[in-house]
């Protein structure tokens, strides 16, 4: 049995100072099923927030934008294909 996806949104102070909160709120109006939405504690990546972290996938975009969630949901989420140019540098270099 595969583990449940999730999409954590970073909601710690680096994060919400550059509209982390926006974020989250954009990922919960735009719900996905079988996709948890969850308010995270930090990331570790507070100069590239806000950071969103999507699992079991490993996958992390960063300087993420309420209106770059509607792209990460129909790309990623519902397609399986991955935002290449919101990826983190730090975490996808080879992509």
């Amino acid at each position: 049995m595969s583990s449940p996806r999730q999409v954590l949104v970073c909601q710690y102070v680096n994060c919400v100072a550059n509209g982390g909160a926006a974020v989250l709120q954009a990922f919960e109006a735009n719900p996905v099923e079988g996709v948890e939405i969850i308010a995270a504690e930090c990331q570790g990546q507070c100069s590239l927030g806000p950071t969103v972290r999507v699992l079991p996938d490993e996958i992390w975009y960063c300087r993420i934008k309420s209106e770059d969630v509607p792209l990460i949901v129909n790309q990623h989420l519902k397609q399986g294909q991955v935002v290449k140019p919101l990826l983190h540098p730090r975490m996808h270099p080879h992509f």
